[in-house]
């Protein structure tokens, strides 16, 4: 039969990572995007009579976060139908940056956001009044990998493998955009965490005089730079994964990975080892995307405990969900019904979350 208009389209090579070959990883966009447009052909399940007349959630308000990021809606629309089986009311999501999303949750201002990056985020949830405010189980999406790239061009005929080669003026120079002789690396948008990181080993890999660390609206910069791609120039980026940027500049044939000369997190990561099994090291090490939640809500609320505990969203989904968002699929409907798809075409493992969340209430 024909595929549904509304289908998502179909994805290349995949975001290829430091813990999965790249056509692992493009069969699995592949699979996923393919599951979300038939899973919008499949019908919802529907509570018992049973559930719906003794629900843990009737009458109680939750209210979601998330960071400006819009990527990010697609995860927690999927938390938010979850709670909205089990009975709760749910608010509209509010979008507040990382650092003060924990605040607000820790203070009963919120109840949960569903993007909390473990351990890259871990100086937020301290600083928010950790375990005693905040509470965290369980692993929403695993294996979410972040460092810096350029274009495979430029490193081929360059030899550049390592970020601190760029202490070079000469090797900088290859990326300077506006002229003043220093590399313009795309960057992290201040509040997300991350930009901690870049700007911690800029100072620790020396590249202080001659690496600028070009800062704002992500998805704008990021723009800029596939346009200079296309243009043939040199580009120098910082990226992560799960996100749709992997699908457009293809890592191994597009752009390669830098490694850095040696580990180098700040705060609470500080001594933390980078390097991965391979011996190669990126500089950051896997995260781990988890749901964080207001610890009296949850100490009230085992069902939509065990529920964030339970949950879990393969990488290689949000990769598709993200990349059809930068096809154009980005209008609030198309999110809604992109998370209701993923549900349809996963219905068993959902409504078994929901059950096991009752039965955590009884």
């Amino acid at each position: 039969m024909p595929m549904p208009s509304y289908c998502l389209p179909s994805t290349r090579a995949g975001h290829p990572s430091q813990l999965a070959r790249p056509p692992l990883l493009a069969r699995g966009l592949a699979a996923a995007a393919l599951a979300l447009a038939l899973g919008l052909a499949l019908s919802a399940a529907a509570p018992t009579a049973a559930q719906a007349q003794d629900l843990p959630g009737k009458g109680i308000t939750v209210q979601p976060l998330q960071s400006s990021l819009a990527e990010e809606t697609f995860q927690t629309l999927l938390v938010n139908r979850g709670l909205e089986r089990l009975g709760y009311t749910v608010q509209p999501i509010r979008e507040i940056e990382y650092a003060t999303a924990h605040v607000a949750i820790a203070n009963g201002d919120a109840t949960f956001m569903a993007n909390h990056w473990d351990p890259l985020q871990a100086d937020f949830y301290k600083n928010a009044g950790g375990d005693a405010k905040l509470w965290r189980k369980g692993f929403y999406s695993s294996n979410a990998v972040q460092g810096y790239l350029i274009d495979r061009k430029t490193a081929e005929a360059h030899h550049i493998t390592r970020i601190d080669q760029l202490k070079d003026p000469k090797i900088a120079a290859l990326f300077d955009t506006n002229g003043d002789g220093r590399a313009d690396m795309t960057g992290c948008t201040p509040g997300w965490g991350c930009e901690g990181v870049i700007e911690h080993q800029l100072t620790a890999f020396g590249l202080r005089g001659t690496v600028t660390h070009v800062q704002g609206s992500y998805a704008a910069l990021m723009a800029e730079t596939i346009e200079r791609f296309k243009q043939g120039q040199p580009i120098l980026y910082y990226t992560w994964t799960p996100y749709w940027v992997s699908s457009v500049l293809r890592p191994g044939e597009d752009v390669v990975w830098l490694q850095v000369p040696h580990s180098a997190l700040p705060g609470d990561q500080s001594g933390i080892d980078t390097q991965l099994p391979n011996g190669k090291n990126y500089g950051f090490i896997p995260n781990h995307q988890r749901i964080v939640a207001n610890r009296q809500f949850i100490e009230a609320n085992p069902a939509a405990a065990r529920l964030f505990e339970l949950m879990r969203l393969p990488v290689a989904d949000i990769n598709a969900q993200n990349l059809a968002m930068r096809d154009g699929q980005n209008q609030p409907s198309d999110v809604q019904r992109h998370a209701d798809g993923w549900i349809r075409a996963h219905q068993r493992t959902f409504d078994g979350w929901i059950q096991q969340a009752l039965a955590a209430a009884r």
